[in-house]
């Protein structure tokens, strides 16, 4: 039997802040609802935030109103506060994510808060949640390096690991935020979390920044790793943190574990043809390569003899 590797998409959230221009609300809807048929076991819909910060996401109880919901599919909100919360709560949103930097100067950057207090606030938001069934994953950004402090050592991002499990949460989400984690650091990083935090899953968030995306995941599955976020087309990156280009691109993603003989419950060609469409809505070039050059099971016609 192959291992099953799970797949999170956060095309909606990730990918959609950061483009210049306003995605309407049905155009981000249709691309979710694609994302639902495709077979992937996790969709990051939407945030919570200021539509001061993040524009491009006001329209957030909405999309989350208009979706066809499959129930094999896990809906995620990112959620910076109480209020955002609440919000999410009234969007009945099956999970939503924390999100805190290892970096101090990241998350100032990011959220204006330090990182102790994100951590108060958090709690602020367990308040709003208790006794509702929505799930709650945390977090941790820049795990593997920061724009403005360079190196963050192994020690501040299992310190956040530990806050996160003190707070109660079902999972943590590593984040390469500015793509510049390599194979042998992921490996060595993700040991690090197994060995003392045995029972929190663990799912790793890669940028191709750098051109690593695809060998850091590989890295993270040698190291026991089964759940990866990408972004649909390699679209996506921190405005709030300078050089973070696309995030790794999940249909190049699935196509490679697949060829490597695992199962990620995906339908490829139908996650192909969300990236399609996901280039028609955008309006421009997108980083994934599988779309452009086909599956390597392609084959085409032999050329006619001259």
């Amino acid at each position: 039997m192959r291992q099953r590797i799970f797949i999170h998409d956060v095309v909606a959230r990730d990918g959609f802040q950061i483009e210049p221009h306003w995605i309407p609300t049905e155009r981000k809807i249709e691309i979710i609802d694609l994302l639902s048929q495709s077979g992937v076991a996790k969709i990051e819909a939407t945030s919570f935030v200021s539509a001061k910060a993040v524009p491009n996401l006001r329209d957030a109880a909405e999309v989350m109103a208009g979706i066809r919901r499959d129930p094999n599919v896990i809906y995620v909100a990112l959620v910076p506060n109480a209020r955002g919360a609440e919000r999410a709560l009234a969007a009945n949103v099956d999970e939503i994510v924390l999100v805190v930097s290892a970096s101090e100067t990241h998350n100032r950057a990011n959220v204006r808060r330090s990182v102790g207090e994100s951590f108060a606030g958090f709690r602020e938001v367990l308040d709003v949640l208790r006794g509702s069934r929505t799930g709650v994953t945390g977090a941790v950004a820049t795990a593997f390096g920061c724009p403005f402090e360079g190196v963050v050592p192994e020690s501040q991002v299992l310190d956040c690991v530990a806050r996160y499990a003190e707070l109660g949460v079902s999972g943590v989400t590593f984040g390469d935020t500015t793509g510049v984690a390599n194979p042998t650091q992921v490996d060595r990083m993700v040991r690090a979390v197994a060995e003392r935090f045995a029972d929190l899953p663990l799912a790793l968030h890669f940028h191709n920044t750098r051109g690593m995306g695809l060998a850091n995941v590989v890295a993270g599955l040698s190291a026991g790793v089964v759940r990866f976020e990408g972004c649909l087309g390699g679209l996506g990156g921190c405005p709030f943190a300078p050089g973070a280009t696309g995030n790794v691109c999940t249909e190049d993603v699935v196509h490679m574990l697949e060829c490597m003989g695992y199962d990620t419950g995906v339908d490829l060609d139908k996650l192909l043809a969300a990236s399609r469409r996901l280039r028609e809505i955008v309006g421009h070039e997108l980083p994934g390569q599988v779309v452009k050059a086909g599956k390597s099971s392609d084959v085409h016609p032999a050329p006619a003899e001259a």
